[in-house]
């Protein structure tokens, strides 16, 4: 019984495997996927642009998690809005105040914001004194995010990553301070909290699709393709047992 299980658990992951290759493949030749449109990621593509005509800062918390340990799905989400950002930081001049609560997430956003760079460094020195460690307790860094949200008054506050219950401390003050507010995680708990404070939510898995809504990367928009695939796949074979059980 445990060989077969692995057996059909083995045979899945072959085919995901060769569905994310082949999408992957379409992808890099230009054979982009529709995906389902998110309004949460249509709002980030013009938030640097609304934070200049506005004169004004952005703001992306990628919450409590780290780079090393269960919670890095989380934070490599809050990571790649960042990445995106930082692009834009670097050809605009307008880099992201960015907070975390973990120091080797720190280090992570330096890099990316290094990358985004590049040879200019024209803005870097900026960029750079812009990405902030808070505290490493939850309710400490809730404190100086808020802190954050009411001196540096931005144009829009971006919450992405591993939260708790002190999100809810950070959503009000980024709600009563009257700018966009889009607040995203996979932690099921926070997601009330979530829902309750933000303009735009990307609620549980969708935080893991920013690469592919953002960058339109061809490896994650060929996963992207591939894990929907295998769902349809999963959730046809369901139907359809239950169906053949009912008729016999």
């Amino acid at each position: 019984m445990t060989l077969n299980i692995l057996g059909i658990a083995a045979l899945f992951l072959l085919v995901f495997i060769g569905l994310m290759l082949y999408f992957t493949r379409q992808a890099i030749f230009g054979n982009t996927p529709i995906l389902r449109q998110i309004q949460a990621y249509e709002t980030l593509k013009g938030l640097t642009s609304r934070a200049i005509e506005a004169g004004r800062g952005l703001h992306l918390s990628v919450g409590l998690g780290s780079i090393t340990n269960a919670t890095t799905a989380d934070t490599l989400a809050g990571l790649s809005v960042l990445s995106y950002l930082a692009k834009q930081a670097a050809a605009t001049g307008a880099p992201p105040t960015v907070s975390m609560a973990d120091p080797t997430t720190m280090l992570m956003a330096q890099h990316l914001i290094r990358s985004s760079y590049g040879d200019a460094a024209d803005g870097l020195e900026q960029a750079y004194q812009n990405v902030r460690w808070v505290a490493s307790q939850p309710a400490a860094y809730a404190a100086g995010v808020m802190n954050i949200i009411e001196i540096s008054q931005p144009e829009a506050n971006v919450l992405v990553g591993n939260f708790g219950d002190e999100y809810l401390l950070m959503g009000e003050a980024a709600a009563r301070q009257g700018s966009s507010h889009i607040g995203g995680t996979s932690i099921p708990n926070t997601l009330p909290f979530v829902y309750a404070s933000a303009g735009q939510t990307l609620l549980g898995e969708e935080i893991y699709a920013a690469g592919a809504y953002l960058q339109k990367r061809p490896a994650h928009l060929g996963s992207l393709v591939a894990q929907d695939t295998m769902r349809s796949v999963i959730a046809w074979g369901i139907g359809l047992g239950v169906l053949i059980a009912t008729l016999s």
